[in-house]
């Protein structure tokens, strides 16, 4: 059993700033790389950012220079700093982990419940 638990959303006003966190916990082996998903109302879900086990990192283009992913390998928990905030980035964040719970199995990929993000003044 793997689990996924995000917190630090909330209710911010344009062009402030959260900071969301997301911890894995379970039956981990190794994980691969965790990211962070939104979805808006109506829209599917897409990724906002990511990073890999050689802290390689991927941002959506719409975030770059806004928000910054980062990683506690010692945790097994992984960061969304988010600054500079706009309306366009209310929605459900959900944190991405990809996984193996053995040393030869194959990975899985796990998803959190979400978290509501808000950007209103």
């Amino acid at each position: 059993q793997v689990q996924l638990v995000e917190s630090g959303g909330g209710l911010v006003q344009p062009g402030g700033s959260l900071r969301l966190s997301c911890v894995a916990s379970g039956n981990i082996f190794r994980i691969n790389a965790m990211g962070w998903y939104c979805q808006a109302p109506g829209k599917q879900r897409e990724l906002v950012a990511s990073i890999a086990g050689g802290e390689s990192t991927n941002y959506a283009d719409s975030v770059k220079g806004r928000f910054t992913i980062s990683r506690d390998n010692a945790k097994n928990t992984v960061y969304l700093q988010m600054n500079s905030l706009k309306p366009e980035d209310t929605a459900v964040y959900y944190c991405n982990a990809i996984l193996a719970t053995s040393h030869w199995g194959p990975t899985y990929t796990y998803w959190g419940q979400g978290t509501q993000v808000t950007v209103s003044s």
